[in-house]
């Protein structure tokens, strides 16, 4: 039989198979749930902290829900290694259980070629890294501090107390017998609006105080009143009303918000290698350096967890407890912690890039692969990458 030409071959080798598709089916549920959990958990405490700052401000939900999607890159970007490590763990211990691992390994399949579609997922996952640390993150990181900065600054929160007078404007006065809601609720209000050359003169049974869409201004809505206009060269005029809305035009305490890039977190990779190169007037440059480091090794690193979980799930499979996940853990935080220590070391102009962010980078994935072909039987051995990319089973005939 004569060889399959050298393309058919490539293509049959890097096409996925039955036990592929199998795994990555496997793998998906628990990813997603260990997701959505790393993620919720991330989100709940600063969830916490934007409820009361709101709150405090008079913010409304669509703020809230403005400030939350500026969060989410930043959270994924934490949750997605915990998720990827979680789920394959899950997966490959599962099937240790089960025996399955070893009816693969009797039929001669390894525990690297068990690996590889976990490693493909992890690649594609680092790509995914890389969009978020490198382009989607920075632009998040500034929308986020730019909300923030508007809603405890723009406009006059509308927060008032029972019997106090208010005078948001020059023109405006404002006081309610009874107050609630955190200052936004109303009961017996009157008010006194001295614009546009007249005098206006409200009185209304309730009214519900919110901070305008457009930030600048303060909306009231009133119930059940009356309004007094007095014209001075005109008799005054009585003006009964079931509901109005009044918006009231104030001083805004906030200017324009800062353009983006006053810090390094906020630049993209490009713009970060922009700035190493040609420099840049208001960052130093070590900590242009520093960030541009972290954020490639942070995104390489990714692939290499798959490699670290596969290796610890099936440690100790007949005991009872098994310390893999717990070991997997500790090494992904350390890791991190790491890395962050390289961060400010580098920015500091302490050491070189190259020993406090690349060294770590490459102790974790050199301990990745060993761990992996150490637990596989091939340290020493030859034929590791040819049983990586060699097909499991022959397909059957049609």
């Amino acid at each position: 039989m004569m060889p399959a030409p050298l393309p058919s071959a490539l293509l049959q080798r890097i096409t996925p198979g039955t036990l592929d598709r199998y795994l990555v089916r496997q793998m998906a549920p628990p990813f997603l749930i260990s997701l959505a959990v790393v993620m919720t958990a991330l989100l709940l405490e600063r969830l916490l902290v934007l409820l009361n700052v709101l709150a405090a401000d008079g913010g409304t939900l669509k703020v809230f829900a403005g400030l939350l999607a500026d969060l989410i890159p930043h959270y994924l970007g934490l949750a997605l290694p915990a998720a990827i490590c979680v789920s394959v763990f899950s997966v490959v211990r599962r099937m240790s259980q089960n025996n399955e691992i070893d009816a693969l390994m009797a039929s001669g399949v390894s525990l690297l070629r068990i690996a590889r579609p976990f490693v493909i997922v992890g690649a594609a996952m680092g790509l995914v890294g890389f969009s978020l640390y490198g382009f989607i993150q920075p632009y998040a990181r500034y929308d986020f501090r730019q909300a923030m900065y508007f809603a405890a600054h723009a406009g006059w929160a509308p927060h008032l107390q029972g019997g106090m007078f208010a005078t948001p404007a020059d023109t405006l006065m404002l006081t309610a017998d009874r107050v609630d809601g955190a200052g936004t609720r109303l009961h017996h209000v009157f008010i006194r609006d001295r614009s546009d050359g007249l005098e206006r003169d409200i009185s209304a049974e309730s009214g519900t105080l919110r901070i305008a869409d457009d930030r600048t201004s303060v909306r009231l809505d009133l119930a059940h009143g009356i309004i007094v206009t007095d014209r001075q060269d005109e008799a005054p005029t009585l003006v009964l009303f079931d509901t109005t809305t009044r918006i009231f035009q104030t001083v805004s305490q906030a200017h324009a918000f800062r353009r983006r890039g006053n810090d390094e977190r906020e630049l993209t990779l490009l713009e970060l290698l922009q700035g190493v190169r040609g420099g840049d007037p208001e960052i130093r440059r070590p900590h242009l350096v520093a960030e541009l480091h972290f954020r490639i090794a942070r995104a390489l690193a990714i692939p290499f967890i798959p490699v670290l979980a596969c290796a610890l799930a099936g440690m100790a499979k007949r005991q009872q407890r098994n310390l893999g996940l717990a070991i997997a853990a500790i090494s992904l935080v350390g890791f991190d912690h790491a890395l962050q220590l390289g961060l400010s070391l580098v920015a500091s102009r302490a050491m070189s890039p190259w020993l406090v962010i690349w060294g770590p980078f490459l102790l974790f994935c050199g301990s990745c692969v060993w761990l992996i072909l150490h637990r596989a039987g091939s340290v020493g051995t030859g034929g590791t990458w040819r049983r990586l990319f060699s097909r499991p089973l022959a397909r059957p005939s049609s």
